[in-house]
């Protein structure tokens, strides 16, 4: 006899909705204005809550930008991976996985660098980021996934190789040089190093 399925209580569905009208409340904001430009009480006021009741689900705007982001980030990895299944090659796999991420991370450009600033340099306990390194985790896994359905590929090597290719990334997203790039010139430039990564 199988046990029936447990429902969410009000309360827990009251702070599910917070959460996601918070979350609502800062994309929009962050898009629109930058997160430099966005004050937390602007966000409580789109989400209609109070200022106290924010800091119960981020403490600080760092963590409200990682919030917003990772939502984002998700969905960029989810459509990566589903271009990924129809690649013609290795390399353009591992292109569709990165494309959509860029893409998120370069919608709003001091958004984005503030968000890998975040992810690298942020509170290690803040949940926040632990979703956020949780994501850049299974990025590398999906990459690593691509680069290991090539037979050339050296039994093993695809997680080191994909550890490789998701600190391109990272590195060439955050960098100043490329903060006026746009989502096409950094996809080359992380293309050209890639190329020379993977088995030929």
């Amino acid at each position: 006899m199988s046990a029936a399925p447990q429902r969410v209580g009000r309360r827990e569905r009251n702070k599910q909705e917070k959460l996601e009208r918070i979350t609502a409340a800062a994309r929009e904001l962050f898009a629109e204005h930058g997160v430099d430009e966005v004050t937390t009480q602007q966000v409580a006021e789109k989400a209609d809550i109070g200022a106290g009741t924010l800091f119960l689900y981020a403490k600080t705007k760092g963590d409200l930008l990682l919030l917003a982001q990772n939502a984002s980030y998700a969905d960029a990895l989810e459509q990566g991976r589903a271009a990924a299944e129809s690649a013609a090659d290795t390399l353009a796999g591992v292109l569709a996985i990165v494309r959509p991420v860029v893409e998120c991370n370069r919608k709003q450009v001091e958004n984005g660098r503030t968000y890998l600033r975040e992810m690298v340099f942020g509170d290690p306990e803040e949940p926040h980021r632990q979703v956020a390194l949780g994501l850049a985790l299974q990025t590398e896994e999906a990459i690593a996934a691509v680069i290991a359905r090539d037979l050339r590929t050296e039994p093993g090597t695809a997680p080191a190789l994909a550890h490789v290719v998701s600190s391109i990334m990272f590195i060439t997203m955050a960098s100043p040089a490329n903060a006026g790039s746009p989502v096409d010139a950094l996809i080359q430039e992380i293309g050209d190093q890639v190329r020379l990564l993977l088995p030929r």
